[in-house]
């Protein structure tokens, strides 16, 4: 099946560029309620998955015994921007542990906020991996190790315990079969599987809802969710995409990005999740995409929705501030 055109980018009255991509929303149950493209294409979620990994340290009862709250929590989902903050309380959910940056496995890379990024070059002499946009999951990870007492070294590793753990966790809510067949490394070094699109978003909305999922997974995906929705900086940072979807509609929205072109989200009110990929790896089309599901789905009229669509059709502005062209979504 090919996947048509979702989003289109012109430039004055022409198009410039046109992203093709594939999206669906699902129940609880696994209903299709919006499909788009070959949603049974396996795709690499990336860092989309995240909440999905950081589960295991809330079931462990480690974020309960380090005295983890929404923001530890929201950090252990998060693709942070490396800010201060983030850095900083990836430091101090070590440290609750009894480990500090060098148990990171995750690598070390500059921020990716503008005004960040030249704050720390103006301070740093190099960032470490606490600057990683990855920092608050592996340390989420580490915290799981340690409390539960496995030797953390090597965690990143596919047949490390906590790996192997994740693995089944991600099994058991894509309904997907995950091993080195489809399986690859992830820019932090942990493995990420390629798991069906509609897989993904029932992932989700199993989390949203609670349903087919036993008490104790049903109760650390609702506590995931709403840390989360409760500190959007944490998950993301300044100006950043999932952060302000949060905060368009606080405690409605749980929306998280991955990396080439991957965006879920979940309504739990409404006990919905959703899922797009944007064939190029394009951030901003999937953004865009996202952003218009999301609309769908808060009445008509409403803040929320003018908020999200503005999200999903806006117009771009080169240096000078003038109006050059617009993102618009056409497909969905």
């Amino acid at each position: 099946m090919n996947n048509s055109v979702t989003v289109e980018v012109t430039r004055g009255n022409l198009v410039e560029s046109r992203h093709q991509g594939l999206a669906v929303v699902v129940d609880g149950d696994g209903g299709v309620l919006f499909s788009a493209g070959d949603i049974e294409r396996g795709i690499f979620p990336r860092s989309a998955c995240k909440a999905m990994q950081a589960l295991p340290l809330v079931e462990s009862g480690a974020a309960d015994a380090y005295g983890f709250g929404n923001r530890e929590l929201a950090l252990a989902c998060s693709s942070h921007s490396g800010e201060d903050a983030h850095a900083e309380l990836a430091a101090a959910m070590l440290a609750k542990a009894g480990r500090d940056v060098d148990t990171l496995e995750c690598g070390a890379h500059w921020s990716s906020d503008q005004k960040t990024i030249i704050h720390q070059a103006r301070t740093l002499e190099k960032p470490t991996a606490l600057h990683n946009n990855c920092s608050g999951k592996h340390s989420g990870f580490i915290c799981a190790c340690c409390h539960t007492g496995t030797d953390p070294k090597g965690y990143v590793g596919y047949d490390h315990p906590l790996q192997r753990q994740i693995r089944a966790t991600m099994e058991s809510l894509t309904g997907a079969a995950l091993g080195h067949d489809n399986c690859g490394v992830d820019g932090c070094s942990i493995p990420t599987y390629a798991v069906p699109l509609k897989g993904l978003a029932h992932g989700f909305a199993k989390m949203a809802t609670g349903r087919g999922l036993e008490a104790e997974r049903a109760k650390a995906s609702r506590r995931l969710f709403e840390a989360c929705m409760a500190e959007p900086f944490y998950v993301a940072g300044t100006g950043r995409a999932c952060t302000r979807l949060m905060q368009i509609a606080p405690g409605k929205i749980f929306a998280k990005t991955g990396a080439e072109g991957v965006f879920v989200a979940a309504l739990p009110e409404k006990g919905i999740a959703m899922a797009v990929k944007c064939e190029d790896g394009t951030t901003r089309a999937a953004e865009a995409m996202v952003s218009a599901l999301l609309a769908r789905y808060f009445d008509e009229g409403s803040a929320e929705q003018q908020a999200l669509t503005g999200m999903a059709n806006r117009q771009m502005r080169n240096w000078n501030g003038i109006h050059v062209g617009d993102v618009r979504v056409v497909g969905l």
